[in-house]
């Protein structure tokens, strides 16, 4: 899906919505309400008036990581995104070259057969064997040695930012108040950003009404910023509590509202064609199309999506194509703002 809308430069949030004047928390955002052909516009904060006792929202607990790092390939500065760590250790990663205003831009690819090796501080070294997928070489494959890379992103990473941002920000605006550190190391090269607005406050107020969470984890690899490539594998887990509670919600009368597309995907990956969600954990390759459909997620609270993105097929799964055309029209007439630190988008049944 691809709409025939032009998002404006001035629209991309530059930075997140708290440092845009005093008194500001994260919760400070606008958000589009789409039900089926009717759109209405909102704060979030009265998110737990527009939801009722019995919902559940599916939240993504993966963490933000540090996933930028200075290298050198030969004489020619490098910038690796680390996206996600494979079953045999090695990391699926992305080179960039610096763009001389902070942020990066997407890179040659090297010759074919030919060896890129790659040196990292505190002696870290890369050499990218084999593309992740035929479909591109945007992401290769890539052994490690010379250390851990966790230990490398603790101590010379930086979150992956990109050109309509105004600066670099501490890790701590990347995180959500779900967000769980995992004992491994792992976690999502890129914010789960839908879920970035809420605040313990307003998680409070929603459990008070009787909303409840489902936590589920998917560990989101480096996006396309150039391409909008449909995203490549990646690892989930839904837990044995989430899947009975979400399994709950579908037998009685509330509904199933997934926060972000990562929360969709996770969920989606774990039901059977009878719609029931199992515990499970591993990798899921699933692309929700409206081909394919939903068959758990009955709403969806999501960012404003550039408009080729391939998430838009997601977001038509959901809701459908017409309701997703509509509501985009109306965030552009209303000037709602883009991406990560952006406005959000509630998709109700």
């Amino acid at each position: 899906m691809t709409l025939a809308v032009r998002v404006p430069e001035e629209l991309s949030a530059r930075v997140p919505v708290e440092q845009r004047g005093p008194g500001l928390d994260r919760d400070a955002v606008r958000m589009l309400v789409s039900r089926g052909a009717e759109v209405a516009h909102h704060a979030f904060t009265e998110l737990p008036r527009l939801l009722r006792a019995g919902d559940l929202l599916v939240v993504n607990t993966s963490a933000t990581l540090a996933a930028a790092v200075d290298g050198w390939a030969g004489h020619a500065r490098v910038v690796v995104h680390f996206s996600i760590r494979g079953d045999d250790g090695r990391w699926a990663v992305e080179l960039r070259e610096p763009d001389g205003r902070g942020t990066t831009r997407a890179r040659a690819a090297a010759p074919a057969g030919r060896e890129v090796c790659v040196c990292l501080p505190g002696g870290v070294r890369l050499v990218l064997e084999e593309p992740l997928s035929g479909r591109s070489e945007r992401l290769w494959w890539a052994r490690v040695s010379g250390g851990g890379v966790p230990g490398l992103l603790r101590e010379h990473g930086r979150p992956i930012r990109y050109a309509y941002t105004e600066r670099d920000q501490p890790l701590a605006v990347h995180q959500t108040v779900f967000a769980l550190p995992s004992g491994d190391g792992e976690g999502s090269a890129e914010m789960p950003s839908a879920a970035r607005p809420f605040t313990a406050r307003l998680v409070t107020e929603l459990v008070s009404r009787g909303v409840r969470f489902a936590p589920v984890t998917l560990h989101t690899g480096v996006a396309s910023a150039e391409a909008h490539e449909p995203p490549y594998p990646e690892r989930f887990a839904v837990p044995e509590a989430s899947a009975g509670l979400i399994n709950a919600t579908k037998a009685g009368d509330g509904r199933v509202i997934a926060v972000g597309t990562t929360a969709v995907r996770a969920v989606e990956s774990a039901a059977g064609g009878d719609g029931v969600v199992r515990p499970r954990a591993g990798w899921t390759d699933l692309v929700v199309t409206p081909e394919r459909g939903v068959r758990v997620v009955d709403g969806l609270l999501t960012g404003l999506h550039e408009p080729e993105a391939s998430h838009l097929l997601m977001l038509e799964a959901v809701a459908g194509r017409a309701a997703i055309e509509r509501g985009y029209e109306a965030a552009l007439r209303g000037r709602y703002l883009w991406h990560e630190f952006g406005d959000v988008h509630l998709l109700l049944p």
